[in-house]
């Protein structure tokens, strides 16, 4: 093998890494996106929970050390 078909060989296997890299990021993305939409859904159903109590949330609540 001459130095220009290494180097075409390597191209290949770095863009087809770049595109399994591509499609990982991409479904991941879509999961991140499902798990945020249902923790701010979870983050309110517990908002109005806690209202529905009389509750302070507890992001709203200052740390004793303050």
């Amino acid at each position: 093998m001459d130095r220009v078909e290494v180097l075409e060989e390597r191209v290949a296997h770095l863009m087809r890494a770049v595109e399994e890299l591509s499609d990982v990021v991409a479904r991941q993305a879509g999961e991140i996106a499902g798990l945020e939409r249902r923790v701010r859904l979870l983050m309110e159903r517990a908002a109005e929970e806690e209202a529905l109590r009389g509750e302070a949330p507890e992001a709203n609540v200052r740390p004793p050390h303050w």
